[in-house]
């Protein structure tokens, strides 16, 4: 009775999401954002999207051949990472948690809020900073990864969305991990920046096997 209960619950939540959607969210799935790979992604949100308490940046990738929208000066570091290592074959960030139904059924089931508009108070669409295939020699994978500062990370109400995050990519059975500024050398990032201009390609054997399994496990 009470699975019956739950499972009920859940369905009401399903169908009241539905009516919940707002033209902005309809607006952008027909667009594309969220969709695509290689130079064909679109991002679910662009710097103009949304306020950044750090600074927003767009870079066009060499590996991808397309611009990426950062929202912070930890996601571009990070990107630059993944950008010159070979390990990495794609870069998709911004990634939307989508359908918005399953976000909000997994927050139902947490006992979570789910994220809202601050203006609408209508439920938004989450998302993961990056997703990343990945080249391990036996085939590829996916790698789920956001990206906060550490001291975030005290925050009740940050955990409990990175908790809604996390059980969405595990029900995908792809790996999803916090990656802090203590997992992402700035003296590195800021290298990488400098040499990506003078050298329009990627730069061979830039991370040795330790910093890869560092960056892969982080």
């Amino acid at each position: 009775m009470k699975y019956l209960f739950r499972l009920y619950l859940s369905k009401g939540v399903f169908f009241m999401s539905k009516r919940a959607r707002t033209s902005k969210i309809e607006k952008w799935i027909k667009e594309g954002r969220g969709c695509g790979v290689g130079s064909e992604y679109k991002p679910w949100l662009n710097i103009q999207d949304v306020s950044s308490k750090g600074r927003s940046t767009r870079l066009r990738g060499i590996k991808t051949n397309r611009q990426h929208e950062f929202l912070s000066d930890l996601e571009r570091n990070y990107f630059y990472l993944t950008e010159y290592s070979d390990f990495f074959v794609d870069i998709r960030e911004q990634f939307p948690l989508l359908p918005l139904e399953e976000t909000i059924v997994i927050a139902d089931e947490l006992g979570l809020k789910h994220p809202t508009d601050s203006k609408t108070h209508e439920p938004i669409v989450m998302t993961t900073d990056f997703l990343l295939t990945v080249d391990k020699g036996e085939g590829l994978v996916e790698l789920a990864r956001t990206i906060k500062m550490k001291d975030e990370l005290l925050k009740e109400r940050v955990i409990e969305k990175f908790e809604i995050e996390r059980v969405y990519w595990e029900r995908r059975q792809i790996d999803w991990g916090i990656v802090t500024e203590l997992e992402i050398p700035k003296e590195m990032a800021r290298n990488i920046s400098v040499k990506r201009h003078f050298i329009p390609s990627k730069i061979p054997n830039i991370f040795s096997n330790s910093y890869r399994y560092m960056i892969e496990r982080s």
